[in-house]
């Protein structure tokens, strides 16, 4: 008889096995991280509008109401209250309004409820309101 090289089929299957612990036990820890990530994006993009906002107010008074909506940072609002002394060029470099990091657009209310002069929101990960883990919204006023 021969020597023969090679793998049998109780090895493969225990290297398999290995294998698919391993990914059970990392891959959910990377995929939470992604999702950390993609909350803590928003965050920053929302501070991001907020900054624009003040500077908008700063300027002209006032800021933008829900039906300007976030436009108004990028394309001079010529409906409804019209900024005098908006600034040429717009609030926000690149002049386009990011979308959340689900590829969503964020949600734009001015004025807020509860006495808020305005709200910035992402819905997460499932668009809807409300949700946990994933899926809960982002909202401007709930940021530490």
């Amino acid at each position: 008889m021969k020597n023969q090289k090679g793998f049998t089929l109780i090895e493969i299957m225990v290297v398999v096995i290995i294998l698919g612990l391993l990914a059970g036990l990392v891959l959910p820890r990377i995929l939470g991280q992604e999702e950390k990530a993609k909350f803590e994006a928003a965050k920053v993009q929302i501070r991001s509008l907020e900054s624009a906002l003040d500077a908008f107010k700063l300027d002209n008074g006032f800021y933008p109401a829900t039906d300007q909506g976030l436009d108004a940072l990028i394309i001079k609002p010529e409906a409804g209250r019209v900024p005098n002394k908006w600034r040429e060029g717009g609030y926000l470099k690149p002049a386009r309004i990011p979308k959340d990091p689900w590829g969503k657009e964020f949600v734009y209310f001015a004025p807020g409820s509860e006495g808020r002069e305005y709200e910035i929101l992402s819905y997460g990960a499932d668009n809807e309101p409300g949700g946990e883990g994933n899926n809960a919204d982002i909202e401007s006023w709930k940021m530490e």
